[in-house]
């Protein structure tokens, strides 16, 4: 009798987990400029799917709303999903935002629109001084200068260093070029802000509106506090 009700069960209890597989959201993980998916390290949700977005090379003088379209072919649309994005990625899943419909968009050590960007930025968007450096003198320079400007990098000194040495040359020029002419110049109330109050490379006084701030919190604070990070990115996410 028993073994005849659950053969009776089976059916509902397969469509029962397909249902709930369908109904699980997928957090798309973009990372920074000088990382890639090691940055989200910390970064474990048991009631979510997780997919890291991988970076193409950019075409030369791609814009960054153009290179968004691009990446978000690696986007399932199809089912719940979310965006967060670190520096770079945090630009990029801005402009993800105008044209996708992800339930949740949070950025970390990020900058909303053109004017959160640092000056050097901005000042070279009317003189490129960017052009005038290779993508090697950026892959070698890359290293030193995260050590100078976010010395907090040192505790995963090991995992940044690896990360930046496996960066293309081309990617880093060209990515270089897309922020210093990245167009945006307003906010989105729906963006999920996450900066830290010691970020040398994204300063918070130039963010306008952040909606957490974190205490001693790096340009690298993905990684440097990972655990702290991931549980703050948690609390915004719906299930």
């Amino acid at each position: 009798m028993t073994s005849y009700i659950f053969k009776l069960l089976i059916p509902f209890l397969l469509i029962f987990g397909q249902t709930n597989a369908q109904n699980r959201k997928t957090i798309y993980l973009i990372p920074g400029q000088g990382s890639d998916y090691r940055i989200y390290k910390y970064f474990k949700f048991s009631d979510f799917d997780t997919v890291h977005i991988h970076y193409i090379i950019p075409e030369k003088d791609e814009t960054m709303k153009s290179y968004a379209y691009s990446l978000a072919n690696q986007i399932d649309t199809s089912r719940r999903y979310s965006i967060v994005g670190v520096s770079l990625g945090g630009m990029l899943a801005v402009e993800m935002s105008e044209f996708l419909h992800p339930e949740e968009v949070i950025i970390i050590s990020s900058a909303e629109n053109r004017t959160e960007l640092p000056f050097r930025y901005r000042f070279m968007k009317t003189l490129p001084l960017n052009k005038l450096f290779g993508g090697n003198f950026l892959h070698k320079a890359a290293p030193l200068a995260q050590i100078v400007v976010e010395p907090d990098s040192k505790t995963e000194r090991a995992i940044c260093k690896s990360m930046l040495e496996n960066k293309n040359k081309i990617f880093m020029k060209r990515s270089v070029n897309m922020i210093v002419n990245w167009e945006r110049k307003t906010n989105d109330t729906k963006i999920i802000h996450i900066h830290g109050d010691t970020d040398h490379t994204i300063p918070l006084r130039n963010i306008k509106n952040p909606d957490y701030i974190v205490k001693t919190g790096s340009h690298m604070m993905t990684l440097t506090k990972g655990t702290e990070l991931q549980k703050i990115v948690k609390s915004y996410l719906k299930l």
